[in-house]
């Protein structure tokens, strides 16, 4: 049997649709803004994730300040600012076992080109770790000779240097035997902008012979993190504090979570505008109550029971929350899109569970405000009294 109540009110819907579709347009735009935002941040989080995660399997070692912060540059402080020799060989032959080690020589130093002069950011590596970790050359190949070195691709970028280029560091000629593409952000080596040089040449150049301002640690398996770390720590500053670990693994998160957090706050930012939904229809609901009193008072007269006057209208706000809901989720998927497209640059995580559930989601809350907007305007319509409504003009 036809549910007459759920007819009348697709009927008062039709009579007053133009009053309907503005009301279920604010609904869309809340869904829109939670929907986007949710999804965006899906996506964020994602994309930063898998840019970070490339470091993520690297361990950083360097001595202990005694005030949280790194060792100065090799040749340019006192020994306690730099690794020994000695910590180096206690270090690989702890973490060995866990994944490639070797150590790093670094110094700002001034660069020389002609009579243009500026600093740089200057690293000193055995070629058998540049052939390692720098696998990664755009042009040319790893140095030679002591005198050969590799540049990273913005710093060939910005000066005009290729391959066979020559200059000056540190007052010590040198000439460009390959460069390296960009590895972006990273918290073992900053390349992109530097000059590799060999460690002879390096600790010729600035002294600091087998002392390193770091020990570069690649996992072979991320989970180890923890235990190199425990392990370096609990072996190397048993009596004092003479190194301290940097864990790549734990920035990565850092830097996630802080994304997730940020685009939250967006979230709720943008719904906001849900709230100013539920209002219109709160108003748009108490005005149909009011135009329909007398429609009221003869539904009561013929024995409509007070539940089925509030069952109505309660209708008539789902049918408006639905309309909304559909045509948020329609507009969400499409300017998502092409949002986070413009936003990201890619949308290679768009179509994954975790971006597209903000969708139903973004749809229940919309359609559960819409649902409690109508509430009160029903209830006090099923609580008028049939013949003081007949009475009203």
């Amino acid at each position: 049997m036809k549910d007459i109540i759920f007819a009348m009110a697709v009927r008062n819907v039709r009579i007053n649709l133009l009053r309907s579709i503005l009301a279920a347009i604010g609904i869309t735009i809340g869904i829109i803004s939670i929907a986007c935002m949710g999804m965006l941040g899906s996506n964020m989080t994602a994309s930063v994730t898998e840019s970070l995660s490339a470091m993520a399997d690297k361990l950083i070692v360097s001595p202990y300040s005694g005030k949280g912060g790194g060792g100065g540059p090799p040749g340019m402080s006192s020994g306690s600012d730099n690794l020994t020799k000695s910590q180096y060989k206690n270090i690989y032959k702890i973490a060995s076992k866990y994944g490639y080690v070797y150590g790093v020589h670094s110094i700002r130093a001034k660069v020389k080109k002609g009579k243009d002069e500026w600093n740089t950011q200057v690293y000193g590596l055995e070629v058998s770790d540049m052939k390692t970790i720098l696998n990664n050359l755009t042009s040319g190949g790893y140095p030679s000779s002591d005198n050969s070195v590799l540049i990273g691709s913005g710093f060939a970028e910005d000066n005009d240097f290729k391959v066979g280029s020559r200059f000056s560091v540190g007052g010590a000629g040198v000439k460009v035997s390959g460069i390296i593409e960009s590895r972006g952000m990273s918290m073992d080596l900053s390349t992109d902008n530097a000059v590799i040089m060999t460690k002879n040449m390096y600790e010729s150049t600035f002294g600091a012979k087998d002392e390193f301002n770091q020990v570069n640690i690649v996992l072979h398996d991320i989970n180890d993190a923890d235990a190199v770390s425990s392990d370096i720590d609990s072996q190397m500053n048993r009596r004092e504090e003479t190194v301290r670990v940097q864990d790549s693994s734990r920035m990565v998160s850092m830097i996630s979570s802080s994304v997730s957090t940020i685009t939250s706050f967006a979230t709720l930012i943008a719904s906001i505008s849900l709230l100013v939904a539920a209002v219109s229809i709160f108003n748009i609901m108490m005005m149909s109550v009011t135009e329909r009193i007398r429609e009221i008072g003869v539904l009561r007269s013929i024995g409509t029971q007070k539940k089925e006057i509030l069952r109505m209208f309660v209708y008539e706000a789902t049918l408006i929350g639905i309309l909304g809901a559909t045509l948020g989720m329609i507009l969400s998927l499409i300017m998502g899109y092409f949002f986070i497209h413009i936003m990201i640059g890619n949308t290679k995580y768009f179509f994954t569970y975790e971006s597209l559930i903000h969708l139903p989601y973004a749809m229940a809350v919309g359609l559960i405000i819409c649902i409690l907007s109508g509430l009160y305007p029903a209830w006090r319509g099923a609580q008028m009294d049939p013949i003081e409504a007949l009475r009203a003009e």
